[in-house]
């Protein structure tokens, strides 16, 4: 029970990688608190399934959502130990869509992928001044590492940017006990990958993969719950790869 007395605040609870995310912090000893956009039924189930898991709605997409939600998630739990920015979306574009349309996918992307992440991080860093220090876990992606597919750009570029985010949290505030780790997926089997699989045909998602699957959603879920152990606090500052050797560097 590694995180046992630990209050964790995680985004995008309800999707596929949040919930076994959840779950590994849960059996780590974790009080998880799982935050949700719109999906309260699916939220309060998992809740259930955790045994004494809190839940806080928050709407990422505006300006004054992720502090707002932090606010909230602070009067529920009284202290937060540790947040995981796992809450994010792609959202396919063109360069040949309107310029109008091109902004407001360029504009959702950064709002939610990065800014919700950022003033999150912001919150969560001055409430750890206050008690001592804490952890950020973000989840990045293979997409901000190299590139992306053209249609996707906006999110490679949002996870990117996240990834340089979490180092400058690592590297400027790794003096007052705040400790930043970013965790970078390629293809994960979720709801997600299975429409892409289902539209492009298996092969195009495993091209590349040399150990020839996707990661599980339980993989990433384990690797933040190890991630947030006390005794890992030399991986501040880490970019960690889960992506079946697809992209090393």
């Amino acid at each position: 029970m590694h995180l046992s007395g630990k209050t964790v605040l995680l985004t995008g609870a309800t999707g596929s990688i949040g919930q076994d995310i959840a779950r590994e912090l849960a059996r780590d000893g974790a009080r998880v608190m799982l935050h949700y956009g719109r999906n309260t039924t699916k939220a309060e189930a998992l809740a259930k399934e955790l045994g004494g898991a809190l839940i806080v709605q928050g709407d990422l997409s505006t300006p004054a959502g992720p502090t707002r939600l932090w606010d909230d998630a602070i009067a529920v739990a009284g202290e937060i130990h540790a947040l995981v920015n796992n809450a994010g979306q792609l959202t396919p574009s063109s360069v040949s869509d309107p310029l109008e349309a091109w902004h407001a996918v360029w504009q959702s992307d950064l709002q939610v992928n990065l800014m919700a992440a950022a003033d999150l991080c912001r919150a969560a860093i001055q409430h750890f001044r206050i008690i001592g220090g804490g952890r950020i876990v973000n989840i990045a992606s293979r997409a901000g590492q190299g590139g992306y597919r053209a249609e996707a750009m906006s999110y490679g570029a949002t996870k990117a940017a996240l990834i340089n985010l979490t180092q400058s949290i690592a590297r400027g505030f790794g003096p007052e006990n705040i400790h930043a780790t970013a965790i970078a997926p390629g293809w994960v089997k979720t709801e997600m990958s299975d429409a892409y699989v289902a539209q492009h045909g298996e092969a195009a998602a495993l091209s590349g993969i040399p150990i020839g699957r996707m990661a599980h959603t339980q993989e990433i879920g384990e690797l933040v719950s190890f991630v947030l152990r006390p005794t890992q606090a030399s991986l501040s500052g880490a970019v960690l790869d889960v992506n079946g050797a697809s992209q090393m560097r």
